[in-house]
């Protein structure tokens, strides 16, 4: 039954049955042997892997410590089965989450990571009464105005196609067929998850945690001005930053030398 005009929808229910001992399965930690002053947790795109943050820690200040969220089905959790729904994803990883509440948290998603990063967020409110220092969208509408498009059911030439469209890390490899084969279901299976996700504003409700939506000029997958709609989703307050390129402009580095410098800036205004 959707919420009543004005209020908000109910909580997630706590999920009980997941480990929040589970961290180090769920993360890669990089830190600095301090004590951070706010924690970067980094959720990635379909099919992508925490292997897209990995010059991140590198190119931030030592008091951001970065995070990087691991999907099972890929890279070092290959053997585990994919996550089929995204309230199962976002239920595992805020349990996974607890050990690391003890610093102020900032999220960063991109495109399929951006749903998942709100949506956790919006358990850590509602569960542990804890909220983001900010939320970093990246090349996604909000999930109530999106429709995403259902490529589970590609074939493997399609899909590959679509990697090369939206040049996609790693369309490169897709090439050797053995490769292809390994790294196919994950990216299928995300789709899918993505196009079983369609909440209403309803249902999605606010977060208190303000929001910065980035998306690229060229994105083929939405027009810029469709990352405005996260506005609705936060009682923060959003700011947005257009930048040159397409869905994964943050691929290019002048523009992801700028995305970390507003994060820097964003997250320690002092540095």
């Amino acid at each position: 039954m959707p919420a009543a005009a004005g209020l908000l929808p109910a909580p997630p229910p706590a999920a009980t049955a997941y480990d929040s001992q589970d961290g180090p399965r769920w993360f890669r930690r990089h830190g600095r042997g301090t004590t951070p002053r706010i924690r970067l947790v980094c959720f990635p795109h379909a099919g992508g892997a925490a292997s897209l943050y990995r010059d991140w820690p590198a190119r931030l200040p030592a008091g951001i410590e970065v995070l990087a969220a691991r999907y099972p089905g890929r890279q070092d959790r290959f053997h585990e089965p994919c996550v089929e729904t995204m309230a199962e994803l976002a239920d595992r990883i805020t349990a996974a989450l607890r050990p690391y509440l003890a610093a102020p948290l900032a999220f960063f998603g991109h495109s399929l990571g951006s749903d998942v990063a709100f949506e956790v967020a919006r358990r850590l409110e509602a569960r542990h009464g804890v909220s983001p220092e900010r939320i970093f969208v990246s090349g996604a509408a909000a999930a109530h105005i999106s429709d995403p498009v259902d490529l589970g059911g590609y074939t493997d030439a399609q899909l590959v196609a679509e990697m090369d469209r939206l040049a996609s890390p790693g369309a490169e490899i897709m090439a050797d067929p053995e490769l292809a084969a390994l790294l196919l279901p994950a990216l299928r299976a995300d789709y899918r998850l993505s196009a079983g996700y369609r909440p209403s504003l309803e249902e999605l409700g606010t977060v208190r945690a303000p929001l910065t939506a980035f998306i690229g000029d060229g994105d083929p997958l939405l027009p810029p001005e469709d990352a405005l709609s996260w506005g609705e989703l936060t009682t923060g307050g959003l700011t947005h930053r257009v930048f040159p390129g397409g869905h994964f402009y943050l691929e290019e580095p002048q523009q992801r030398a700028t995305l970390l410098r507003l994060i820097t800036a964003a997250l320690l205004p002092a540095a």
